[in-house]
């Protein structure tokens, strides 16, 4: 392909060959306004802001879909324009809930953004009727609110391209279109996964996550309350956005001085549940492949990606890992280890994650996640959740003295923090997987090829003369290539790593919400996956198997990797689910 030469506002530019007027622009130094596109998620040119004028066109063109060609002239400014986008905004707030300080994303907001930049401060210009709905709050992870819906079909984009789901839709025509589910069912009782890839699609505040800060708040003022917390990998590379940060800055430190501030009685990390997730994991990897269990074995650290199974392949539950997340482990093991040795009766115990996850609140009430007779984890808040926790603290994020997390339970090795990122949980596997099987100490740890965002990679590794291959898969529409591979006998893996949000968890549902303006052109899931990788790089450990903390909890506790106690505490069932019929 060649490059392609153009002027836009009397700026001469060179891009690419199959570029459009948007990417043009940006490539000139200019942000030319859009609402409904999100690249590779909603690409249908409907909102009309991003309109300008191309010499010798019969029209206004969409830049976000018009193709540049060689020596094209073209405007981004003119006073047609502005007023054009003007009015396109008038209209979407005449029908729009601008209750904006009661909105969870005031001042963060698209269309508010917006619309200071094109001065549409008078919200009643087009008034007439409006649109009311009932918000659904009926979801364990996201509420839906249509009053704040401009029907950019964003969410619609992220829920049917990038999982392949399609449980929301456009309903009706012209005035009475709204966004909604099949048969108009609430939210819970369809086939969503709660991944809340919607969520972090939505310009405004349509979509949310449920809150749980009231609720753990509330315990952490109780003194008769032992209030515990754990961190994800991936919170550490995405918390500093909430406080200006560079995208991908690493936080670590800063995170569990907040943590600290905020009251919790004890501030631990999930990656030591990552690293035991891997001793179970891959202790049931080896089992299987040398005793004869069902294979592929697939990951079952995402609840997203685990519901979504139930739903539509529940004939290859089997092949899903027994393992519990990482962030049911830890709740299991606060709640019985930790409980019993630190003489901390359970029912005083309450157990937050923080999570870049919004299924993560789905999963703490699953069934079978009480291995002391309670909820494994109690409440599970957002990466914009402690965000706000931290800012209504009033505490000074950024200059904060960084502190270590507690010990034990707060330990890891770099396998345990590259969890966050797509690939990182087979390499993590393979790492200990490889030298369990062969007794060999590994020369290198990296297993590069399972890296990177792309939705699916696949390699091959020959160990101690068995053949292991494995896919990795983030995304679910991605996912599902791989396994209908499965299901018709095309592929023959021995390990899957499946995500359902696409690049891992770096680019959870409840990570912070990146403008479109910056996530059209930028791509966040790599950003924030080099800080987890360089935490990797710079660990003293890096096996899982190797972390002092995980090897005294077997010696002291499980006994071994798949012990009946160990297979008790950490592991749990699935269930089949219908598609857009029962919980």
């Amino acid at each position: 392909m060649g490059d392609i030469k153009l002027t836009i506002d009397n700026i001469e530019v060179t891009v690419p060959e199959g570029s459009t007027l948007l990417d043009a622009a940006h490539a000139a130094g200019i942000d030319i306004p859009t609402l409904c596109f999100l690249r590779d998620v909603n690409e249908i040119g409907a909102c009309r802001m991003c309109l300008c004028e191309v010499e010798g066109a019969r029209g206004l063109v969409t830049a976000c879909a018009f193709p540049v060609s060689d020596g094209m002239v073209a405007h981004t400014n003119t006073e047609r324009l502005r007023e054009s986008r003007r009015k396109t905004l008038q209209l979407i707030v005449s029908d729009h809930n601008m209750d904006c300080l009661a909105c969870v994303r005031n001042n963060n907001c698209e269309l508010q953004k917006l619309c200071k930049r094109y001065g549409v401060t008078d919200t009643d210009y087009y008034a007439g009727k409006k649109n009311s709905f009932s918000v659904d709050v009926s979801s364990k992870s996201i509420v839906r609110d249509n009053n704040k819906c401009i029907l950019c079909r964003r969410c619609v984009g992220a829920c049917e391209n990038l999982q392949g789901i399609g449980v929301i839709g456009a309903n009706n025509r012209g005035f009475d279109t709204y966004i909604g589910s099949t048969f108009d069912l609430p939210l819970a009782e369809t086939s969503c996964v709660n991944c809340g890839q919607c969520v972090a699609a939505c310009p405004v505040g349509a979509l949310y996550e449920k809150d749980s800060t009231a609720e753990v708040k509330a315990a952490l003022e109780d003194p008769d309350k032992f209030v515990v917390v754990q961190a994800a990998p991936s919170v550490r590379v995405g918390l500093g956005e909430c406080f200006g940060l560079p995208i991908g800055t690493v936080v670590e430190g800063q995170m569990s001085a907040a943590l600290h501030r905020l009251g919790f009685d004890r501030v631990f990390d999930t990656n030591f549940s990552a690293d035991l997730t891997i001793l179970e994991e891959a202790h049931e990897l080896i089992d299987r492949v040398q005793n004869g269990g069902a294979l592929p074995l697939i990951t079952s650290c995402s609840p997203g990606w685990i519901k979504y199974c139930e739903h539509y392949y529940p004939d290859l539950l089997p092949n899903v890992s027994s393992c519990k997340s990482p962030q049911q482990m830890f709740g299991a093991v606060v709640k019985t280890y930790y409980a019993e040795t630190m003489g901390i009766p359970v029912d005083k115990i309450v157990s937050v994650s923080v999570m870049p996850c919004t299924a993560k609140k789905f999963e703490c009430d699953r069934p079978d996640q009480d291995a002391a007779g309670v909820q494994d984890v109690d409440y599970s808040l957002t990466t914009r959740e402690l965000g706000s926790l931290i800012n209504e603290a009033g505490i000074d994020f950024v200059n904060l003295p960084e502190m270590p997390y507690d010990s034990p339970l707060g330990d890891y090795t770099g396998a345990g923090v590259i969890f966050g990122a797509t690939g990182g949980v087979m390499e993590a596997a393979l790492r200990t997987a490889v030298e369990t099987i062969t007794g060999e100490e590994l020369e290198c740890v990296e297993f590069t090829d399972v890296r990177g965002v792309e939705g699916v990679k696949e390699a091959s590794y020959n160990v101690g003369g068995l053949e292991v291959n494995v896919a990795v898969a983030s995304g679910l529409a991605n996912a599902k290539k791989v396994l209908d591979a499965i299901r018709s006998g095309e592929k023959n893996y021995t390990f899957v790593e499946i995500m359902a949000c696409p690049g891992g968890c770096v680019n959870g549902g409840g990570q912070p919400i990146v403008d479109s303006s910056v996530r059209n052109f930028v791509d966040v899931r790599a950003l924030r996956a080099k800080g987890l990788y360089e935490l990797d790089k710079n660990k003293p450990l890096r096996k899982s198997h190797e972390n002092p903390e995980i090897i005294e909890l077997y010696k002291s506790y499980f006994g071994e990797p798949g012990s009946e106690k160990a297979h008790h505490i950490l592991h749990t069932k699935y269930v089949e689910r219908k598609v857009n019929k029962d919980f």
